[in-house]
């Protein structure tokens, strides 16, 4: 008798077992319904963002490739100088180098900060920099925080924030300049590394060259222009430090906006991809909790 009501009993909870997970699978579902109509939300929240972002830079561009095409002419006019006068032939060795990465504060712009940090590291650990006294100053804080992470950290004597705001002017290159020229840092050499406007949508790292004022003044060629006193040849090692910074911030600036239209737009793109999936996703999971529902009734009717 003990072994016919066991068996019974176990028919009996088989059989209430699927009405059991039936019953128990609705909340699950309109839990998960939930998550997906918070997320589908958000996401959208954020295309918006994106799109504002990307309004945003699209109406910066033509200023900034504006100031860029001026300012080309100061790095256009400093090459001229170096070029006549034979400063790459000069008979002063290049001991000391001097790596100045601009770059900005602002992110969001996709791998541009990374260009311009990679491409130091890469001359100073596999290039001109090898076996050389390498000094590192850095404009903007971004480029800061990758270069720290490695072995230039003990190389950074300088640096500079508040980078990227606004178009940046010649007033802001002569102070930095200054700063430098003040800091007393002695150089055969200055290697400005800036993140070159190829197009709307490429940039790729590029440098300018400084040179110092024994390095001027060995040139072959330089006695052409006939500079007579230490203090002139200061003056125009001093400008031409301005000149080239002053062009590289520019166009860093123009290949940054640049780059963060291009970046908005495409996480304006991945977030109606994104929604487009949760939606699919959303009726889905609504139309399996709409058959579970229909599925209950029914049977819950039968069994009446």
């Amino acid at each position: 008798m003990s072994m016919l009501f066991s068996r019974s009993a176990g028919t009996s909870l088989r059989a209430a077992a699927p009405s059991a997970r039936a019953f128990s699978s609705t909340p699950a579902q309109q839990a998960t319904l939930r998550e997906l109509e918070m997320r589908i939300k958000s996401v959208g929240n954020i295309g918006k963002i994106t799109k504002s972002m990307k309004m945003v830079a699209a109406s910066r561009l033509a200023r900034a490739q504006k100031a860029m095409k001026e300012a080309k002419e100061y790095g256009i006019a400093n090459n001229s100088v170096y070029e006549q006068s034979d400063a790459a032939k000069s008979e002063a060795k290049v001991e000391k180098i001097l790596y100045i990465t601009v770059a900005s504060d602002r992110g969001l712009c996709g791998g541009i900060h990374s260009s311009v940090a990679k491409a130091t590291k890469r001359d100073i650990e596999g290039g001109e920099g090898v076996g050389k006294d390498v000094q590192v100053v850095v404009l903007g804080e971004k480029p800061k925080q990758q270069l720290t992470r490695g072995t230039i950290l003990n190389d950074i004597v300088l640096s500079f924030n508040q980078i990227g705001r606004q178009v940046p002017t010649f007033s802001d290159a002569l102070a930095i300049a200054d700063k430098i020229e003040a800091s007393g840092l002695e150089y055969d050499k200055a290697k400005i590394v800036y993140n070159k406007f190829v197009s709307v949508i490429t940039y790729e790292s590029a440098f300018f060259e400084v040179y110092s004022n024994a390095a001027l003044a060995a040139s072959p060629s330089f006695a052409a222009y006939e500079v007579e006193s230490d203090e002139l040849l200061k003056d125009v090692a001093s400008f031409s430090m301005a000149n080239v910074i002053y062009a590289a911030l520019v166009e860093g600036h123009a290949a940054e906006v640049s780059a963060r239209r291009n970046a908005m737009e495409n996480a304006s793109k991945n977030a109606e991809e994104m929604i487009v999936k949760l939606q699919m996703k959303f009726n889905r999971t609504r139309q399996a909790q709409i058959t579970n529902d229909l599925v209950d009734i029914i049977t819950g009717a039968n069994a009446l």
